[in-house]
């Protein structure tokens, strides 16, 4: 146990419970316990294995190469469509936990393989994402834009292709790309601060 993350379960709430158990079943496979993004993760040899974490209507357990691991229970859940490599065992009673305990372990045993064997999951490239219609008007228009667009690192770009395409109508992909028009050129990414 890290104390360093003892705050994470000592916090009042429904799924306080729940979190301890999987802890205890965590510690117990041996992973080392460490705070990351303000949840307590489990590594092997320095690299992302599991993270636990909770919303409001779910607790879950996040595999960080889920997507490699066989599924044979039907049990992981992809976040969103775009989350490509993590996946989720979600939990919406405590009682879940201790009912799947072996199930639990034996996805975290085949998880620490994955990362054992060196396995990386194949991400999509910038090139993979939808460049609306809108936003490669503007970079043709703009070659100081579609300068500053290719200087963004790929994930930032990605952000921005995303965001852009999220929006159903056209109306409100030019509102965002006019908005983000700005960072862009200032080679800034979608969720940057503007200090």
């Amino acid at each position: 146990m890290n104390p360093k993350v003892d705050f994470f379960f000592d916090q009042a709430g429904q799924w306080q419970a729940a979190v301890a158990q999987l802890r205890d079943i965590v510690l117990g496979i041996g992973l080392t316990e460490e705070l990351k993004w303000g949840c307590p993760c489990y590594t092997i040899n320095g690299n992302n294995l599991v993270l636990i974490h909770h919303f409001k209507e779910y607790c879950a357990l996040l595999f960080f190469k889920g997507a490699l691991l066989q599924d044979t229970d039907g049990i992981l859940v992809q976040q969103t469509k775009n989350v490509q490599a993590a996946r989720q065992i979600r939990f919406t009673q405590t009682n879940q936990i201790l009912e799947q305990q072996k199930i639990i372990k034996t996805y975290i045993y085949q998880a620490i393989e994955v990362e054992k064997a060196g396995l990386k999951v194949a991400l999509k490239t910038t090139e993979d994402f939808t460049v609306t219609a809108e936003f490669q008007q503007k970079l043709n228009d703009n070659p100081n834009l579609k300068k500053a667009f290719e200087a963004l690192t790929p994930g930032r770009q990605r952000n921005y292709l995303l965001y852009f395409s999220s929006a159903k109508q056209a109306k409100t992909r030019m509102a965002r790309i006019e908005k983000c028009l700005p960072q862009i050129l200032d080679g800034k990414g979608l969720n940057d601060t503007h200090a």
